[in-house]
């Protein structure tokens, strides 16, 4: 994996994926031995490797994510942080928050995503302040994390962006969507705003909550709410977005129930299709 073509270095790492996948422990020790020595291997290399990191990932790895995910010119720092999130490497919480502040877009990224997985609690403000950031791609990653660490404080930060009326604002809406039952009376209310922009995005915030009590709204607003935003997105439209998702998650949970009960040699009534109709 040191070659000078690329071509054997790639396919050296291929081999070793392939080994570790059936259970070779000297590929696995392989595999941690390009973390731990990153230096001495190609970038392209050890990103390759941590994206298999399931294979071998564990606890002996934390020292050498920690250097090069303070290694800035090494370039690999968006892999670091995502191996340091899945692995639940606490100790990098400080250099994580450092990056929501770097120059590159994927480093901001990984960053956030890492802080959720971790659910940093002291990260809520920085992240917050990354809700603005210039890419769509960062912000989205920041209402995610926000949505990971949850909290009071969390969802105020997301409630008060999703009222800034951006223009598009669906990561938002699906932010909020995962406070379940603490965000459900709002997004309810948001649903008769005099705004049109914040009818929209409650209307798909609502039917990610996969609550029962949407279903009535969201169908209300699919009927006569023809009002459009500022973009010319029709309510109704996103109420009936709204309603679908609402469904599939309705289902998606009955089936859930259905296989507990079959382990435990229960079978639960159907639901019917118009009992999940008239439920959303």
């Amino acid at each position: 994996m040191t070659s000078a073509d690329r071509r054997i270095r790639v396919e050296a790492l291929n081999t070793l994926v392939d080994l570790a996948r059936n259970g070779d422990d000297g590929a696995v020790q392989a595999l941690r031995g390009i973390v731990t020595g990153y230096r001495g291997f190609d970038p392209e290399i050890y990103s390759r490797a941590l994206n298999q990191l399931w294979l071998f990932g564990d606890d002996s790895l934390t020292d050498a994510l920690l250097a090069a995910l303070d290694d800035e010119a090494y370039g690999c720092q968006p892999w670091a942080a995502n191996a340091c999130g899945h692995l639940g490497v606490t100790a990098a919480e400080p250099l994580l928050t450092g990056l929501l502040r770097h120059p590159d877009g994927p480093v901001r990224e990984a960053a956030c995503r890492a802080l959720g997985q971790l659910r940093v609690v002291t990260a809520v403000e920085p992240l917050a302040r990354l809700l603005d950031d210039g890419a769509e791609f960062v912000r989205a990653a920041a209402s995610d994390a926000l949505a990971d660490i949850g909290g009071r404080e969390a969802l105020e930060h997301l409630w008060s962006a999703l009222r800034s009326r951006r223009r598009r604002a669906g990561y938002l809406a699906a932010a909020l969507a995962r406070f379940g039952p603490g965000v459900l009376d709002r997004l309810v209310q948001a649903a008769q705003d005099p705004d049109p922009d914040m009818r929209y995005w409650a209307a798909r915030a609502l039917g990610s909550t996969g609550a029962d009590r949407a279903g009535a709204v969201l169908t209300d607003l699919a009927a006569g709410d023809h009002a459009r935003t500022t973009s010319g997105a029709a309510v109704s439209t996103a109420a009936k977005r709204g309603l679908k998702t609402l469904r599939r998650l309705q289902e998606h949970r009955l089936a859930e129930q259905f296989a507990v009960s079959s382990e435990d040699g229960l079978v639960p009534p159907t639901a019917s299709a118009g009992e999940l109709e008239s439920s959303a």
